[in-house]
């Protein structure tokens, strides 16, 4: 189980693994960026997303399957 971050840089979006040194991913957007960590979550057997907006501070986290979300979200968003 991996946990992963989409965090905003001056020329695009990151996706880097929880403790990692390096970036797993670079990408134009966002929403490309939040697509490819929930599928690298996936696939090491589920985990969290959190995801940044543009003022850097975290906006949403999502729980990827087949991870147990300790906190089942009211939202119906995701």
């Amino acid at each position: 189980m991996s946990n992963y971050y989409v965090t905003r840089r001056e020329d695009g979006w990151n996706v880097k693994k929880e403790n990692a040194q390096k970036s797993s991913g670079h990408f134009d957007t966002q929403k490309e960026a939040e697509k490819v960590a929930k599928k690298y979550s996936s696939n090491s057997g589920g985990g969290e997303v959190r995801i940044q907006g543009l003022d850097r501070k975290f906006r949403d986290s999502d729980t990827i399957p087949p991870a147990n979300d300790p906190n089942p979200p009211r939202d119906k968003k995701n």
